[in-house]
């Protein structure tokens, strides 16, 4: 019998970053630039306009990015919900945790012009409750600002736990995410914060080293949380024979396994002998 590691992400590659930024402020700009330049991706999670009226006691004269612009800054990246008026979702009831999420989907999915089918909750808050009201509206993921300092997958996508927050990025987390692995595994390195915190040009240098320190590794694959999930689910779709010797993808996605330590690339609506 053929040893099978499901433990490969795209491109047959062990890693994979993704970036996660919140409320759409004027500073995405900016932060798309350096994700661009670096050639990382982000996932961007919006509002509703005017959601800001609702919250004057922190947010002074906030500036959003205008969401005639967002088809354009956003694109090779994602666009995801953040509820339509950025609510502390755990203290509403079902009917509003719903509508808030289908009035954020059908608003960004008029401009993106494609399914929106993730989220991050607001202000962190939410339960079980919660999540599966985000999920009987469309949402197949939503992020928590828990940071695991740690690279595993979540057990459970609608509590997606970070890896960290970008100012707690460190050079000995990434060099502990770069080392050899002892045992095959799929690493991810996930980044989540706001662009509005980068409030001064030392901010901005420190996250501009950031992106140059993960960036530009051929070994790496970088992903949005969308394309993280539907590759898991992809993944997690294999059909193998009993004897394991064959495997049927029957997916439209390609995807990478390892059969006796060796990567063997099973694509989209393919059988392969092992």
């Amino acid at each position: 019998m053929k040893f099978i590691e499901t433990t490969l992400w795209q491109h047959g590659k062990e890693r994979c970053v993704t970036f996660s930024y919140d409320d759409g402020r004027i500073e995405d700009k900016r932060l798309v630039e350096l994700f661009n330049k670096y050639g990382l991706k982000g996932t961007f999670h919006l509002n509703n306009p005017g959601f800001e009226e609702h919250f004057p006691q922190f947010l002074k004269e906030p500036k959003f990015v205008d969401p005639g612009e967002y088809e354009t800054l956003y694109e090779g990246h994602e666009i995801s919900c953040h509820s339509a008026q950025h609510a502390f979702l755990y203290y509403t009831p079902d009917e509003y945790i719903r509508r808030e999420i289908r009035e954020n989907r059908v608003f960004l999915e008029e401009i993106c012009k494609y399914p929106v089918r993730g989220m991050s909750y607001p202000f962190s808050s939410y339960d079980g409750r919660v999540a599966e009201a985000c999920r009987a509206e469309g949402i197949e993921y939503s992020r928590t600002v828990s940071a695991t300092n740690s690279f595993g997958i979540p057990s459970d996508f609608m509590q997606w736990d970070p890896t960290c927050h970008h100012a707690e990025f460190t050079k000995e987390l990434w060099e502990k995410f770069m080392s050899p692995m002892l045992y095959s595994f799929m690493r991810l390195f996930y980044v989540w914060g706001h662009s509005y915190e980068f409030s001064t040009e030392e901010h901005w240098s420190k996250m501009e080293e950031l992106c140059k320190t993960v960036g530009g590794d051929s070994n790496i694959w970088y992903a949005t949380n969308i394309e993280i999930v539907d590759y898991l689910n992809a993944l997690r779709s294999l059909r193998f024979s009993a004897s394991c010797d064959t495997a049927y993808n029957p997916t439209c996605t390609d995807v990478w396994i390892k059969a006796d330590h060796k990567p063997v690339c099973i694509k989209a609506g393919a059988t392969v002998r092992l």
